[in-house]
């Protein structure tokens, strides 16, 4: 088949926009869940209002005592967040339009005095019949999860055997296990590993066999950790020992990349529980003494801070061994989306996952990626445009190729995820 070769910028900014449109998308983090995992499964009109995106907005706009709202339960909290933000306010913030849209897609009324309606369409729902929907008009074939083998109520369904939903992938998340390590140790130890705090003995054996077992059960698509803007690397603490000792090791072994998520700082308000979590800029140079050290592991990686951006893409032209991804958490808004994008295709080509949806609650699938798409496309159209200005053809499939990779194939050919 021969390609289409495109004249004018017109024709250019039409066909990105209709690739990105097209292409389905293989969402690489989330913080879904299978609707197998029964009460895990984030869906509906009060899930959507506890995200904690509102929450945290709900307290710059009334005087409410951190106390008294927690106090609530669920259906109370999101009656005042709703009466709050959506009905006594314009809801213009990117996390309250981010519902509107929602609604708007599900043919509710974004205008309602109350959730009355939201509440009786999601009772309605079958949650496995509505979990392949919500992923299909999102244009989504694959979402991947985050699973904690050290939560109780997640660990114990893994345990059980449970089979999901084949378009929800596992990724096997270690934050517990190298941040909150004399913890980890104790829930290992009572699990018949034979660790220690000190790291003696043969404590990094029996974590790289606490990790292949894992790896076994779940499958996972890769590994992952979120850590804190303060991470060094090398260093003396035990996440030094058991990233070089286990971690990296176990991810070789079984051929799974290892996603670095830096740049959190936890608990900046702690009266606002996951809501009170803040940022500050990363020392990229401990993710570059990694990607040097263990040059035959594969990175993912993605920083919290704005600022982190442009240290982010001349790292990853240095080292071929890091995938940079998305537009994590904070970064999550149109403007910086936009800025990031058009940052990284400059510096780095096609060579980057473009975006994540970073979802808790399976609806927010219905706002997140149009504004992705949207913005993406956007970005990629002005880098298409300055191609042809520079006198080279643009054609179809050049365009089609780069959208496949920034919104799905880099990331499966980076987990080797046929």
């Amino acid at each position: 088949m021969t390609s289409t070769q495109y004249h004018t910028t017109e024709e250019i900014r039409s066909a990105v926009h209709t690739a990105v449109q097209r292409q389905i998308v293989t969402d690489m983090h989330t913080h879904l869940f299978a609707p197998e995992f029964g009460s895990l499964n984030l869906f509906g009109i009060d899930a959507l209002l506890g995200y904690h995106y509102l929450i945290s907005e709900l307290f710059r706009v009334t005087r409410l005592v951190y106390d008294d709202f927690w106090a609530m339960d669920g259906l109370a909290q999101a009656d005042l967040i709703w009466r709050e933000l959506f009905v006594r306010r314009a809801p213009i913030s990117e996390a309250t339009q981010g519902v509107v849209r929602v609604l708007t897609a599900l043919g509710l009324d974004a205008t309602a005095p109350d959730l009355t309606e939201a509440r009786e369409y999601l009772r309605a729902q079958d949650p496995m019949e509505y979990a392949n929907r919500i992923l299909d008009m999102a244009g989504v074939d694959v979402a991947v999860m985050t699973n904690d083998p050290f939560d109780p109520e997640e660990s114990r369904l893994w345990m059980s055997g449970i089979e999901i939903n084949p378009r929800y992938k596992a990724a096997l998340r270690l934050d517990q296990l190298l941040i909150h390590w004399p913890s980890a140790c104790a829930t290992l130890r009572s699990a018949g590993y034979d660790v220690e705090v000190g790291m003696t003995g043969a404590t990094c054996d029996e974590v790289r066999r606490f990790l292949s077992s894992w790896t076994e059960r779940m499958q996972p698509l890769y590994m992952a950790v979120s850590l804190p803007a303060s991470f060094t690397y090398p260093d003396d603490t035990p996440i030094t020992r058991l990233l070089s000792e286990a971690v990296l090791p176990a991810c070789l072994e079984y051929d799974l990349p290892l996603a670095l998520m830096i740049g959190v700082r936890r608990q900046v308000n702690p009266a606002l529980r996951l809501a009170g979590d803040g940022v500050a800029r990363a020392d990229v140079t401990a993710v570059e003494h990694l990607a040097s050290d263990y040059p035959d592991n594969r990175f993912l990686l993605t920083m919290l801070s704005r600022e982190n951006q442009h240290e982010l893409c001349v790292t990853c032209r240095k080292f071929n061994n890091i995938l940079p991804f998305g537009c994590w958490w904070f970064l999550n808004n149109p403007s910086i989306i936009e800025e990031i994008t058009r940052e990284r295709l400059e510096m780095l080509g096609a060579t980057f996952v473009a975006q994540h949806s970073d979802a808790r609650v399976l609806d927010q699938l219905l706002y997140k990626w149009p504004v992705s798409r949207e913005i993406i496309g956007r970005a990629l159209a002005e880098t298409y445009v300055g191609l042809h200005h520079a006198g080279r053809p643009v054609t179809d499939s050049d365009i089609e190729a780069d959208v496949h990779r920034l919104l799905r194939g880099n990331f499966r050919d980076w987990t080797n995820f046929a």
